[in-house]
Parts: structure tokens; C-alpha cells; sequence
């Protein structure tokens, strides 16, 4: 009886160790309890949020601007594809439509921000960004307020259009495939008085040099205060409206500026009788005492000039060549 009793404990025990041990396992060898993120555009509100994507530092006056992401571009040959942002202005609070022509290659590149003459927008520029993007130039081109593709008020290059070009600039900076210490502007025409304005009052812009192509000096070509019906502002503001001019005369800007200059001229200007222009322009950045280097072409400039000694302009057989004469002075700048 005692053998009974003892061969019944044990296999009353070995059953429970069974038991546990089942139940362990099963335990241990459960599969852990796994959530799946959402594919569609709608995000669970349970889920872990994403990790953030590094973005590039922009300065604070461009806050509110969106950029895509960029990628540098492979090495070889020349793009005209273009990449198309938006940047705030920060005194108007308006998105301007930007647009970025880059080369395709592997190093980074100079760059160059081109702004329009007149009351264009960077749709005015048509062979331009090809030829400077095979000169290795990433070009950045854009609307400024109340043009093209951008909203608000045209402001006429007045401070309110330099404050965004400015913008501009800074954004410029921060492509990836932009060398930082080679930018230069490139202003067409009425555009020097926004790229003056915008130099002379933000003298931190990250930029190498300026380009002036035949621009208009002040109120006398741009307004006709002296040659009547000349000047596509004129009637806009009085001749003696000096609020409105102090914001709009390049030749009282170009002075301010500590980077060089150089300014592009033909023997036809495409829009004044003549040189005048550029001589008033020349002789206000050597009255500055600032530029480094002031240029007419390729001649060096260093003392006053005068409309009736120029050196020589650019023949009437060139004068199409923009693009590439814009290419030609942006690459000797830079050395």
C-alpha cells in the first residue's frame, strides 16, 4: 500500500512540472505585439511620431519660406531642367515664386541671382540661365512682388522689392549645391535699382560681386525729369517726390557698396540716347571709395570718367551676346 500511495504522489507531481513548464514556453514563444504605421496620408494619432529629416538652416528673415529637398546633382555635362520654390518676403509677407537652373556635376557651383529690368519677371529671361548654367553657374531667378507668378503690389524696386531680394539672396545660400563664397548678382536694366538698393542697405548679403547691365542711373532716365516722355515710371512720382525717389536711384546706392562692380555696356544702350548713364553710374561707385574694383567692360576703372572719353563699349555686333558676356565677367570675378 505504501508503494501505491508513493508511485501516486510522484506522478501527481510530475504532471504539475508538466504543466508549468507548458505554460512557460508557451510564455516565452509568444510573438511580441507589433502596430503598423498607416500607408495612406492620414497618420494614427496612436503611432510614434516620425523621425524629424535634418532640413537646411536658413537665416530668420526667411522664415515661412518652403524648399523642397535638394539633391546635388551627378557629375557631367549641363542642365536645363529647373527646380521651382517659394521664399517670403519679410516685409510684405509675400511667397515669391523662385526658380533655380543648376549644372549637373558634383562639385558645388557659383551662383548667380538675376534680377529683372523694368516691370519684369524672371520670365523675361530666356536664353540667359542656359548659357550661364554652361558657364557652371547655378541661376536662381525669381518674381518680385505683385509680378509674374508672385502676389502683392508691385513696389516699382522700391524697398519693399529689395527687402525680398534680399531674401532672395540668403536663400540662395542655403542650396546644397551652391558654393556659399561665390555668389554674385546680376541686375538687367531698371533691375540695378533693386540690386543697388538691396547691397547697399544689407551690406551682410553673402555675396562676391555685382553686375550691372546697362541700368538707369536715376529719376532723369527712369522718370523723364529731364527728357521728356523717356523712362517707364515716369508720371508715376513727381520729380520732386524725394520720398518716393530716394528709394529708386541707383547712383545714390552704388556708392555704399564694398564688393565690385562691374557694369556692362553697348555703344547702343537698349533704352537711353546714350552713355550718360553709365558714366553717372562709374563716376557715383568711385565717389563711394569703397569698391574694391570698378569696371566698364573690360577696362579697369580708377579715376572719373566722362561720357565723351569712355573706354571702349561694346560693339553693336556683340551686343545680343548678354548671356554670355554676363558668363564672361561673373568667371573673371570670381578669380
Amino acid at each position: 500500500m505504501t508503494h501505491v500511495k508513493t508511485a501516486l504522489t510522484f506522478l501527481l507531481f510530475l504532471s504539475l512540472a508538466c504543466s508549468i513548464t507548458t505554460d512557460l514556453a508557451d510564455e516565452s514563444t509568444a510573438a511580441p505585439q507589433i502596430t503598423a504605421a498607416p500607408t495612406s496620408a492620414v497618420k494614427s494619432t496612436e503611432s510614434a511620431p516620425p523621425t524629424p529629416v535634418a532640413q537646411p538652416t536658413r537665416p530668420p528673415s526667411l522664415q515661412g519660406s518652403s524648399q523642397p529637398p535638394v539633391t546635388r546633382p551627378p557629375l557631367g555635362g549641363t542642365a536645363t531642367d529647373s527646380v521651382t520654390y517659394s521664399v517670403t518676403n519679410p516685409t510684405s509677407n509675400v511667397k515669391l515664386f523662385v526658380r533655380v537652373y543648376s549644372p549637373v556635376r558634383s562639385a558645388l557651383s557659383p551662383a548667380l541671382v538675376l534680377v529683372p529690368g523694368g516691370k519684369g519677371d524672371s520670365s523675361d529671361f530666356q536664353n540667359d540661365p542656359s548659357q550661364l548654367v554652361s558657364a557652371g553657374f547655378v541661376v536662381v531667378t525669381f518674381d518680385p512682388d505683385g509680378r509674374g507668378q508672385s502676389a502683392g503690389t508691385d513696389d516699382n524696386n522700391g524697398s519693399i522689392h529689395q527687402d525680398g531680394l534680399a531674401a532672395v539672396i540668403r536663400f540662395a545660400a542655403t542650396l546644397v549645391n551652391v558654393d556659399k563664397n561665390k555668389i554674385g548678382v546680376a541686375t538687367y536694366s531698371y533691375g540695378i535699382t533693386m540690386g543697388s538698393g538691396a547691397l547697399a542697405r544689407y551690406p551682410d548679403l553673402p555675396l562676391k560681386f555685382l553686375i550691372d547691365w546697362e541700368g538707369p542711373a536715376n529719376r532723369n532716365d527712369t522718370g523723364g525729369c529731364t527728357t521728356p516722355k523717356s523712362g517707364h515710371l515716369q508720371g508715376m512720382y513727381a520729380c520732386t517726390d524725394e520720398t518716393a525717389w530716394s528709394q529708386r536711384e541707383a547712383s545714390t546706392f552704388i556708392g555704399k557698396l564694398k564688393i565690385p562692380y562691374q557694369r556692362i555696356q553697348s555703344e547702343k544702350d537698349h533704352a537711353q540716347p546714350d552713355a550718360h548713364h553709365a558714366v553717372t553710374m562709374i563716376n557715383a561707385a568711385l565717389a563711394g571709395g569703397g569698391i574694391p574694383l570698378i569696371k566698364l567692360n573690360d577696362t579697369k576703372i580708377t579715376q572719373k570718367v566722362e561720357l565723351k572719353s569712355l573706354p571702349p563699349l561694346i560693339p553693336e555686333s556683340q551686343e545680343r551676346q548678354r548671356g554670355q558676356n554676363v558668363a564672361k565677367y561673373a568667371l573673371e570675378l570670381l578669380k
